[in-house]
């Protein structure tokens, strides 16, 4: 008889191992709520598992986390995988709607929430279409169980383990499902040969643990190399990093284009990230002007690199002491990568096309979501929607967006979705939403309104009706008011045409 496929679970990878092997006593979690060692990290996500199972949550059943950075969204995380159940961790930044319509599609059966976001969670229980949920789980605590066991869940590397929702290439939500296995294949890939993360490092992050990109930064590297992590629950603002990176002894930073352009205007001191030794960029593409501006004033280097929450982590990137900046870099090392041009042969360097990567840690599919799936996972290969260009060294460059989505702090955003906001005021008659880079290269939304007859245009008044009802990353920055829009002979609007515009707005050319 055939033996089955060999018994992989990722929260034994990255918390029991370390106890078998005598570092239970090492740090584990440290910021602001304290901290914890491995030992105790251990007893509490065994304390949770127990806790799961006696709400009756069964294998491969959805717990949505509603959670701030904090040990509580580590133990949650780890404890559901633990049982054979799926975490689902989403924005902390989503209205009720938007949680409602997570918690739906994910027919999630536990919501674990911090207490800062009881009142919306309670509110998005409150949607149509939101009937399977049997428990919320505040701040991880759990009740004693009567079942003292502590088995792990005999999965495989193929198991699913968690999801994370994106709007990705496409716009609508969609659950991303990642199975055990691709937990080790990033931390060994990226985490070991491009940070060349130890146990002595210590992870600060401004992306948050819902994002992949947080997730990767402030949990799986770290507890990976039984390493550190430094948890900070409040909004990541740069004199709050800067202060905690002293403070608990930060040696890799984490964060975005935006936030590094927002470090420098914080007139933050040279020394703020004394003890920082390197510094990681994802999310969109680094401008190599900020590059060049950071890295001269704080000294430390910064690594730009692209992951896609399809991926799970950066697939691509510079390397310490090689990085040209401007550029994404090279693959990681586990990835494939190519260029494909609009009749889908492979171009040749210094010819722009469509970003596809392959490698071990790509999602199995999106949930429930075939046609989607179809276009972005094609055979071993998976669709960026990204426009690049390699060189002859190889080195990769973003060009921009193969379609009309679009990035702002690092965080896709549909135009669709703010021209739905904006039309919901009664002055505005049309919307058509386009990117465009500010004066620091870094992409942001901009809108091209018709009014209402009789409405007399309010540009901050429009900004606040977005802000109000949408996340803040997604206001635009702009708003312009137009009398026609500039379309094709067939009526379809030149976005192209737009963009010009707005680059031209962003970047003061134009009133």
């Amino acid at each position: 008889m055939t033996p089955g496929p060999a018994v992989f679970n990722a929260c034994d990878y990255l918390l029991d191992r370390h106890i078998r092997a005598g570092r239970g006593d090492r740090l584990a979690l440290t910021g602001v709520a304290g901290d914890l060692s491995y030992a105790e990290l251990a007893d509490r996500v065994a304390h949770a598992a127990r806790g799961l199972r006696g709400l009756g949550l069964q294998a491969e059943q959805r717990v949505v986390m509603v959670m701030a950075d904090s040990p509580e969204f580590v133990v949650v995380y780890l404890a559901a995988m633990r049982i054979g159940a799926v975490p689902v961790p989403i924005s902390t930044m989503l209205h009720a709607d938007g949680i409602a319509e997570i918690l739906a599609d994910s027919r999630a059966r536990v919501v674990a929430v911090s207490a800062a976001y009881r009142d919306v969670v309670a509110t998005a229980l409150g949607f149509p279409g939101v009937t399977e949920v049997m428990a919320v789980v505040t701040d991880g605590v759990l009740a004693d169980a009567e079942d003292e066991s502590d088995e792990i869940y005999p999965t495989t590397a193929d198991s699913p383990a968690f999801w994370l929702y994106t709007s990705g290439t496409t716009g609508t939500p969609k659950g991303a499902m990642h199975r055990h296995g691709s937990v080790q294949v990033v931390c060994e890939t990226y985490g070991t040969q491009v940070l060349g993360i130890t146990p002595e490092d210590r992870c600060l992050s401004a992306a948050k643990s819902f994002f992949a990109y947080g997730l990767g930064n402030s949990l799986l590297f770290p507890m990976s190399a039984g390493a550190a992590a430094v948890l900070e629950p409040s909004p990541a603002r740069p004199e709050i990093m800067a202060e905690r990176a002293g403070k608990y002894a930060a040696t890799l930073f984490f964060a975005g284009p935006t936030f590094f352009s927002n470090m420098l205007r914080a007139g933050l001191p040279a020394d703020a990230l004394a003890g920082v030794r390197l510094a990681a960029s994802a999310g969109e593409a680094l401008p190599a002007a900020l590059y060049q501006r950071w890295t001269s004033h704080f000294g430390v280097d910064i690594l730009d690199g692209i992951g896609m929450t399809e991926m799970l982590h950066i697939f691509l990137s510079n390397r310490p002491g090689q990085v040209r900046a401007g550029t994404t870099g090279v693959a990681v090392p586990g990835y494939d990568l190519r260029v494909l041009g609009e009749d889908g042969l492979e171009v040749p360097p210094g010819i722009p096309g469509t970003l596809f990567v392959r490698g071990a840690s790509a999602a199995t599919g999106y949930w429930s979501r075939y046609d989607a799936s179809r276009r972005v996972f094609q055979g071993e290969w998976l669709r960026t929607g990204d426009t690049y260009v390699v060189d002859a060294d190889g080195y990769y460059s973003c060009l921009g967006r193969t379609g009309d989505m679009l990035k702002a702090s690092g965080i896709w955003v549909s135009p669709a979705e703010v021209e739905a906001r904006l039309l919901a005021h009664d002055d505005v008659a049309q919307a058509v939403v386009v990117a465009a880079n500010d004066t620091d290269g870094l992409e942001k939304p901009v809108a091209f309104v018709l009014l209402s007859p009789g409405a007399i245009g309010d540009e901050d008044a429009l900004i606040e009706f977005c802000r109000a009802g949408l996340p803040s990353f997604k206001r635009p920055r702009r708003i312009v008011f137009v009398t026609e829009y500039p379309t094709t002979a067939t009526g379809k609007i030149r976005r192209v045409e737009l963009r010009t515009q707005a680059a031209s707005i962003m970047q003061g050319t134009v009133p």
